[in-house]
């Protein structure tokens, strides 16, 4: 599965998630800056099936039934390298029930 992680995940994150999975950091896909549905365009353009944010307001300013893209919202008090790996066997379970579209709270 293609997975991309929001410019506010620690790229630690991706090494963590397993062989199984292509991830991808925004600033790897010089994707850095870009607005919400200009990056959800870019991930369906690209074969993007997943987006991992901590960004607790995505939802409000994104209409995702526009999107066939499962956002993992990370439920974080803090972003910080190690609480996010502290998620990483929460979203791999999340990722083996094959996520529907749309927002999906990770704790």
């Amino acid at each position: 599965m293609k997975i991309l992680l929001d410019e506010n995940i620690p790229k630690v994150l991706k090494k963590h998630l397993g062989k199984a999975h292509e991830v991808f950091s925004v600033q790897e896909m010089k994707w850095d800056g870009k607005r919400n549905g200009e990056l959800l365009g870019l991930m369906l353009a690209n074969d993007f099936k997943i987006l991992v944010t901590a960004d607790k307001n995505f939802h409000f300013q994104q209409s995702l039934k526009k999107f066939p893209i499962s956002v993992l919202l990370l439920d974080l008090k803090f972003v910080h390298p190690d609480t996010v790996v502290e998620l990483a066997p929460a979203i791999l379970k999340t990722l083996k029930t094959k996520p529907k579209h749309g927002l999906i709270f990770v704790r």
